[in-house]
């Protein structure tokens, strides 16, 4: 009778040993995803704030076509990108047409005046600071969740439980060559 009482006993601890650990990862790829719903919405602020930006280029810049088509169509692929994975390419590439249209009104001094301008480009300047933060906000999630799968126990049961591995958000190779190099200033 006693050994029936110890298994039995085993039995339950196992479970809830169980019950504990996917509680525990539940609420880590809860974190990841409220991570990833963050990144999203700033990057649908601006994703707003671009045609606007588009617009007053246009009026002072209507022969740099090329460039404002560039941005349209990088925000378009952006808009479709769905995931992590696919939404950082599109705006690694929506990011470098938008260093193009802002290198563009260097060559404008009437646009760069532009109060108008000059607020959309302030505005753009917070929501990539908050991008930025929502970023590495997502990054600690994924890292925290990424150790829980790993780490024992829950590492025997992660992956039966259907637990994977979440990826971070990694700057692009164009950024990342660019990392040691110093910022060229002209007076």
């Amino acid at each position: 009778m006693s050994m029936e009482w110890i298994i039995a006993g085993v039995v339950v601890v196992l479970l809830l040993a169980v019950v504990l650990i996917y509680n525990r990862l539940v609420a880590l790829r809860a974190n990841c995803r409220q991570g990833w719903a963050d990144i999203d919405a700033g990057l649908r602020q601006r994703h707003d704030l671009i045609p606007n930006l588009v617009n007053t280029v246009q009026g002072y810049a209507a022969h740099e076509k090329s460039a404002l088509e560039a941005v349209i169509a990088a925000r378009g692929n952006a808009l479709a990108a769905r995931g992590p994975g696919e939404a950082q390419g599109a705006e690694m590439a929506l990011g470098g047409a938008l260093k193009n249209l802002f290198a563009l009104a260097e060559a404008y001094p009437d646009l760069k005046a532009n109060t108008n301008f000059q607020t959309l480009q302030h505005e753009l300047a917070d929501v990539e600071d908050k991008l930025a933060a929502a970023r590495r906000a997502y990054n600690a999630a994924s890292a925290d969740y990424n150790a829980g799968i790993e780490s024992f126990p829950a590492v025997l049961f992660a992956g039966v439980l259907g637990f994977k591995p979440q990826n971070f958000w990694e700057l692009g190779n164009d950024e990342r060559a660019t990392l040691g190099n110093a910022p060229k200033v002209s007076f």
